[in-house]
């Protein structure tokens, strides 16, 4: 899954594709160096980041969304609001990507009648204030629970198990420790029922772990992304398709699997 991040103040690369011509180049490239799914977000959720205008989000995402619906891949949108989902999918979105999880009943009600692909991921928290001493008993358990309830919720909304992806939410209210944990459970978290999602390319884990800024971790990005696809990540999410897709080549070569 190719990040295309349609937002002046993403922590890694806001501002660069703010430009919908632009955006539509990158998600051209991204299919050219291996990408199975576009994911596209108008907001930033980066840690401590205030909330976007709904106006603002929509205006960003549909000129991109448009323009994207010959590409001949799956797009899916990063988004919070019901609102901005029912629009998206009325025009063609193939997937929603909530890191709010679904939260909201009338985000589920936006899902109604649609065949679309459903990420759910788990977030302590705002955006704005997730990272302030997130705290937990069992990290894995109280993640997993969250993601099995409102699975079995939108199951009985009409939303079929095999549309739904889980994704426990690297770096969304978790401590480093948290992370490390959630990625050593990953197939544990699927319960061999649900595909898990991983996200974790140039987030602070890689920062804290390495002692680099987000420019400068790609090679941690590629060593987590191969860590989760080892333990069981069926999609990963990640600025660096290129390099990603390399290094899980040359893995699963060795691994023969």
């Amino acid at each position: 899954m190719g990040i295309l991040n349609v937002t002046p103040d993403s922590f890694s690369d806001g501002g660069r594709f703010l430009n919908p011509q632009l955006a539509i180049a990158r998600a051209i490239q991204m299919k050219d160096e291996g990408a199975d799914i576009i994911d596209i977000g108008a907001e930033s959720t980066r840690p401590g980041a205030e909330p976007l205008a709904e106006s603002d989000e929509l205006a960003r995402l549909l000129p991109v969304l448009d323009g994207l619906l010959e590409i001949g891949l799956p797009l899916s949108i990063d988004t919070r609001r019901a609102s901005i989902m029912a629009a998206v999918l009325e025009r063609g979105a193939d997937m929603i990507n909530d890191v709010s999880g679904f939260r909201d009943p009338a985000s589920i009600r936006a899902l109604a009648g649609s065949q679309a692909a459903v990420c759910i991921m788990h977030m302590q928290g705002e955006p704005s204030t997730m990272q302030q001493a997130p705290v937990y008993r069992d990290v894995v358990s109280e993640v997993s629970d969250f993601l099995y309830l409102k699975a079995e919720e939108l199951r009985l909304s009409g939303v079929s198990t095999s549309r739904i992806v889980l994704d426990p939410g690297i770096g969304f209210g978790k401590t480093q420790q948290q992370n490390i944990a959630l990625l050593r459970s990953i197939a544990a978290i699927g319960a061999g029922r649900w595909p898990v999602l991983i996200g974790l390319s140039r987030k602070s884990l890689i920062g804290e772990l390495t002692g680099r800024k987000p420019g400068d971790r790609l090679a941690g990005s590629l060593g987590g992304a191969v860590a989760a696809a080892i333990n069981g990540a069926q999609i990963l999410r990640v600025h660096d398709v290129a390099q990603t897709c390399d290094a899980l080549r040359v893995v699963g070569a060795v691994l023969n699997s």
